[in-house]
C-alpha cells in the first residue's frame, strides 16, 4: 500500500515559486528545490516528476496569481484605459522603490535561457498574450488615439523590461524616470 503524501503540493509549489524567483530556472538546482520546498528527494521524484515540470507548475501558478491580477487590472471596466494602463506601470516603480527586487518571474524566465525549453517558451509566450491583450483591450477603452495592437506589443516590451531591470541594482531609477514618459505617448 502506498504511503498517503505527506505535504501539502500548493505549499510546495508556493515555496519552489520562490526558489525560481530567487535563482532562476538556469540556477535552481535540485538541492535547492528540495532545501526550499521541504522535500525529500523521493518525495520530489514521486510527487514531481523533474525540475521542468515544478518549474511548469510554478509558472502556471503564477499565470493563474500575477498575470491574472495585472489582466484584471486592465480590463476592468472602471475608469480611462490608459489610466490603468498608467497605473500598472506605477505599481512597478512603487514595488522597486518599496524594496522589492523580485521583478516578475514571468519577465525573468522570458530573458532567461529557459525560452531554450520549447515547453516552456510556449508557456511564456502564452502568458504573455494574455498580458498583451489586456493591454490592447485597455488601449481601445482609453482616450488615446493610437493603433491598439502596436502599441499593446509596444507596452508589453517596456513591461518586459521594467520588471527585469526591477531584479537589478540600477533598476529603480530608470523604472522611476520612465513612467512620465506614458503621458508623452498619451498626448
Amino acid at each position: 500500500m502506498a504511503r498517503p503524501r505527506e505535504f501539502d503540493t500548493d505549499t510546495a509549489l508556493a515555496d519552489a515559486m520562490s526558489v525560481f524567483w530567487d535563482l532562476t530556472y538556469e540556477e535552481a538546482k535540485l538541492p535547492d528545490l528540495l532545501s526550499g520546498m521541504k522535500l525529500t528527494r523521493g518525495s520530489f521524484y514521486k510527487a514531481f516528476k523533474d525540475k521542468k515540470s515544478v518549474f511548469l507548475l510554478v509558472l502556471a501558478l503564477y499565470d493563474a496569481q500575477a498575470v491574472s491580477d495585472a489582466v484584471a487590472h486592465l480590463t476592468r471596466a472602471e475608469g480611462d484605459g490608459w489610466d490603468r494602463i498608467t497605473a500598472l506601470f506605477s505599481s512597478i516603480a512603487q514595488a522597486v522603490e518599496a524594496g522589492d527586487r523580485r521583478g516578475c518571474l514571468l519577465c525573468s524566465t522570458i530573458a532567461g535561457a529557459a525560452l531554450l525549453d520549447d515547453d516552456i517558451a510556449a508557456f511564456a509566450q502564452k502568458s504573455l498574450e494574455r498580458l498583451r491583450q489586456a493591454f490592447e483591450d485597455a488601449l481601445a477603452d482609453s482616450s488615446v488615439t493610437v493603433s491598439p495592437k502596436p502599441m499593446s506589443q509596444f507596452l508589453v516590451t517596456q513591461y518586459v523590461g521594467l520588471r527585469v531591470l526591477a531584479r537589478t541594482d540600477i533598476g529603480a531609477a530608470i523604472i522611476r524616470d520612465s513612467i512620465p514618459a506614458l503621458a508623452e505617448l498619451r498626448s
